[in-house]
């Protein structure tokens, strides 16, 4: 068929067109005029519609959780984009599932319900989640996003939007004033508690989560802050799957193979995972039939994800970036990288942790490292080496202390640190820019750039790395390879690196 043909018969995704759909795209097989919301999720970007919205959607199929469809919020500039564009569609997207030898499944997910913008109407998005309906606030808001600190575990109120939340009757800046105006008005309306559920990656993400709308809860009305530690609940969770950005590669193949337009398509790897504490305020969808692990404690878990999982990612993007590749799983064909995740992963992240039952942590980091290198992904580099001071914080530098308070070393952990210290200098081997996406970006750049003359200089900042710079056996390693990246490049400095 010609291009002007294909473009006379592209149907657009919605409700009406769910019949006509090829037979190869898996649509929803249950009434979606039957739903009814009780999860209001924070946060709907890509991995949140490849995960939690593919789990309720499989609850759907499977003939329940009609009473759990998801009502999206989102509070970042650029969600009215993907608002406007699901709510064209009636919220439904395509989750494409591509397998290392280049198959593809394709499905239609209907579990979202809704999608909110809280700038446009906060008070909509707060009677949405002070609905008795509303049971659960989920949220993915990244790992920056709790305003907790990672050295003192300490909720951040004088960050500036916390600080506006904090002077306004009616607080809306951050998620923190949403949730706290809506439990004012389930408390005054006599509606219990909610759940709230963090699926992001942080090592005790519902702690972290009580922290910080407790600590926010605290600082405006301490009265109703203790009715919250009464009603809500903070369960931890563990989530995994690898969900690069949607590119318009990904919306040409929905419209070229399938003959449907499609604006917000998700591609995402076989592999998830979803491990949660059940611990829930009001009740939550029987998520265990639909392939989550529902434990009394999650941590083990949790860290093993946290450190063999997203540490890798850290431990291979800054070296794979700054030895030219695109793509993670291009990074992983390099021997040398390769060599040197299969060492963190050995040698440093599986001492660090607990013994689970009837899994063998090395094998788990082996198909992580597998994974990882699955073509089909195309997952950028650069995704992973975005704000880097909100990660190796949570996946890496945990490795590093556990270790160095045992005595033990951790010179792989080092000498990825000291990547990501000349990847922050801003420009490649050859010169050209590197464009460094971080929340702290400015300090992190100029301490950089002071490293050639002063080389502890980038991980003197405390607020990244706590005490670490002072403990002699991690800023050895550190400057080591720092100093040989300077010196000899980041070729030679790696592979002298993987041959002590």
């Amino acid at each position: 068929m010609g291009q002007e043909g294909l473009n006379r018969h592209v149907l657009n995704l919605n409700n009406a067109n769910l019949d006509a759909l090829a037979p190869e795209v898996s649509a929803p097989t249950y009434d979606r005029a039957k739903r009814r919301s009780g999860i209001a999720h924070v946060g709907v970007g890509h991995f949140h519609r490849a995960h939690q919205a593919m789990y309720v959607d499989r609850l759907m199929r499977a003939g329940g959780a009609l009473d759990w469809a998801i009502c999206g919020v989102g509070v970042l500039p650029s969600d009215p984009r993907s608002r406007e564009i699901l709510r064209e569609q009636d919220y439904l997207y395509t989750l494409t599932v591509e397998e290392a030898g280049g198959t593809k499944e394709n499905t239609v997910i209907g579990s979202l319900s809704g999608y909110l913008y809280a700038p446009d109407d906060p008070g909509r998005v707060v009677e949405q989640i002070a609905h008795p309906g509303t049971r659960i606030v989920s949220l993915t808001i990244t790992e920056g996003g709790y305003d907790v600190s990672d050295s003192t575990g300490e909720f951040l109120a004088s960050a500036p939007a916390v600080q506006a939340d904090l002077r306004a009757a009616a607080p809306s800046q951050t998620v923190f004033g949403l949730v706290f105006q809506a439990a004012r008005l389930r408390r005054q309306r006599g509606t219990s508690g909610l759940t709230i559920l963090s699926c992001d990656n942080i090592q005790g993400n519902g702690d972290v989560a009580r922290t910080a709308f407790l600590g926010f809860a605290n600082a405006k009305d301490s009265k109703l802050a203790s009715w919250m530690e009464r009603e809500f609940a903070f369960p931890n969770s563990m989530v995994d799957r690898v969900t690069p950005r949607t590119v318009e590669a990904d919306i040409d193949y929905i419209a070229q193979t399938f003959g449907y337009r499609d604006g917000a398509p998700v591609t995402c790897e076989p592999f998830h995972q979803w491990v949660m504490e059940d611990s829930f305020a009001a009740g939550r969808p029987a998520l265990e039939e639909a392939g989550v692990q529902v434990v009394h404690d999650v941590e083990p878990y949790e860290l093993m994800k946290l450190r063999l999982a997203n540490g890798t990612h850290q431990a291979l993007c800054y070296f794979g970036y700054l030895l030219g590749y695109t793509y993670v799983h291009e990074a992983l064909g390099d021997p040398d990288i390769r060599s040197l995740v299969i060492r963190y992963v050995d040698e440093e992240a599986v001492p660090t942790l607990q013994p689970i039952p009837g899994t063998d942590l090395n094998q788990y980091g082996r198909t992580v490292v597998e994974r990882f290198s699955n073509p089909s992904t195309q997952d950028a580099l650069t995704r992973i080496c975005a704000d880097t001071s909100d990660r190796i914080p949570k996946f890496l530098l945990p490795v590093a202390k556990e270790r160095l308070t045992v005595g033990g070393r951790s010179p792989i952990c080092a000498a990825v640190v000291a990547a990501w210290a000349r990847y922050a200098e801003g420009t490649d081997e050859q010169g050209k820019p590197i464009d460094v996406v971080d929340p702290r970006r400015e300090e992190l750049m100029a301490a950089a750039r002071s490293q050639h003359s002063a080389p502890t200089a980038f991980i003197e900042n405390r607020q990244v790395f706590g005490d670490i710079a002072w403990h002699g056996a991690f800023a050895e390693d550190y400057t080591r390879v720092l100093t040989a990246i300077h010196a000899r490049g980041v070729r030679a400095a790696l592979r002298e690196l993987l041959q002590r």
